[in-house]
């Protein structure tokens, strides 16, 4: 009987996945839903002085936790039924080498993701251009998910939600790009499946 008892259990917990993952593939399949995800573990804060984009050894990057963090997002979105997607990501390196670490084949710089953490007072006209951006994406996508690589202060200047490396949010948009609302994926959430 405790047998019977424990697979019933774990058919429950299985349906209970299966429908969770169902659900997240749909919505990012529809053309009102993207996925934010700041870029995996790189420890330190913004940038050091005089860095530049054309050279990763003068940037934050990720560390050896951050790339498993990153293949271990790719490997979760597949298990929630996400097999082709639309990964668009911010131009510093450790936002490009999550997006590519995500094993969806392949990224697009996108300037819209760009980080404004040294410029705090473009926030308002970045987060205007990352919603014209997301807007006009959605409309082309078709069925795969739309994926976005960026920084803790989009995500923050978007949605008003503080994440950690490696978190998710699934946000619903309307037709102009502008947030309506989100649900937050934290990389805790990320390893339970």
């Amino acid at each position: 009987m405790r047998w019977h008892s424990l697979v019933l259990g774990a058919a429950c917990l299985m349906a209970s996945v299966l429908t969770t993952a169902s659900e997240l593939s749909e919505k990012l399949q529809s053309s009102d839903h993207v996925l934010l995800m700041r870029h995996a573990l790189a420890p330190g804060l913004g940038d050091p002085a005089r860095y530049t984009l054309d050279d990763c050894k003068t940037q934050r990057n990720l560390n050896d936790e951050g790339r498993q963090q990153a293949q271990a997002a790719g490997q979760w979105l597949r298990l929630q039924g996400i097999t082709a997607a639309d990964v668009q990501s911010s131009a510093w390196c450790r936002c490009k080498d999550t997006a590519m670490l995500l094993g969806f084949g392949g990224f697009t710089v996108e300037p819209a993701l760009g980080s404004f953490f040294d410029e705090m007072h473009k926030a308002r006209s970045q987060n205007q251009q990352l919603e014209k951006f997301i807007a006009s994406r959605l409309k082309n996508k078709g069925n795969k998910a739309l994926i976005l690589v960026t920084h803790h202060v989009n995500i923050y200047e978007f949605t008003g939600e503080n994440i950690g490396s490696g978190d998710m949010v699934l946000a619903k948009v309307d037709a102009s790009g502008k947030m309506l609302s989100f649900s937050l994926i934290p990389r805790s959430a990320q390893r339970k499946f």
